[in-house]
């Protein structure tokens, strides 16, 4: 079964707006996360799929491959879907453009789970690290969203029951204090679909559920569809703001130092 990558990117960002060209690092954003996603070895193409002609230059002048979509869609998945509908791969991942540090060896993790299992979907989550509680990060924040897990399906891979934003299960019996940060779940929110999953997906409409936490996935459990999650050892912070971008900068720098002091 054939994977492709895509990842969806505009240039009209509300909280960093043309974030995908940022480039003090010395390549745009676009183009770290696309070489992190050309290193997946489960995947034999990766493909930016934009609205914005900058993007797609940017993209061709590093060497990579960008689609051009509709300006309408409402949503990455909606772009997504457009341009593996032009495709011939079994499988679909949908990589988010402001992920410039995820690793490449969680995105074959993901293409293998949806290989084997065949469900929806399937995405990724990792635990919050030990001593998370309260503030930016914490199972208490509602940027930081919650998955669910059921039943297992295989080792280090369950059904997701649900995605929150809110502390679920809630320690009641603490008022609410988290004891022991590491038995929630965090989101990784990078997906893997069937062509025909995705299809099906991005033109169903949205549900009452997604509609209240703004959450997409939730509509594929409304659908009465199912979602693999495998669980990964850590979760590669993205870039919203300015502020994540610097840091992003930062430790792109260091590590750039530290590899040429090594070397």
């Amino acid at each position: 079964m054939t994977a492709a990558i895509i990842i969806p990117a505009r240039y009209a960002s509300t909280r960093l707006p043309g974030k995908p060209l940022l480039a003090e690092t010395g390549k745009p954003l676009i183009q770290h996360v696309y070489e992190q996603a050309a290193k997946a070895r489960a995947a034999t193409r990766v493909i930016v799929a934009t609205d914005d002609e900058r993007i797609a230059s940017a993209v061709s002048a590093f060497g990579g491959e960008a689609v051009m979509t509709s300006p309408d869609h409402r949503s990455g998945t909606a772009r997504v879907a457009e341009a593996a509908a032009r495709l011939d791969a079994d499988i679909v991942v949908n990589l988010q453009g402001d992920e410039p540090e995820i690793d490449h060896r969680d995105l074959d993790v993901l293409i293998g789970i949806q290989r084997r299992e065949g469900l929806f979907a399937s995405t990724l989550a990792c635990r919050f690290p030990h001593g998370a509680t309260g503030g930016a990060g914490s199972p208490d924040d509602p940027s930081a969203v919650k998955v669910i897990l059921g039943d297992a399906l295989a080792p280090g891979v369950r059904r997701a029951r649900y995605f929150t934003r809110r502390l679920c299960p809630y320690p009641r019996d603490r008022g609410g204090a988290i004891a022991a940060p590491e038995r929630y779940f965090l989101h990784v929110g990078v997906y893997a679909f069937s062509r025909r999953s995705l299809s099906v997906f991005s033109a169903a409409p949205c549900g009452a559920l997604e509609a209240a936490e703004q959450l997409e996935q939730l509509r594929i459990l409304e659908m009465g569809e199912a979602i693999a999650v495998g669980e990964v050892r850590v979760a590669a912070p993205g870039v919203d703001t300015p502020e994540d971008y610097a840091a992003f900068v930062r430790r792109f720098t260091l590590a750039a130092r530290t590899q040429t002091r090594d070397a």
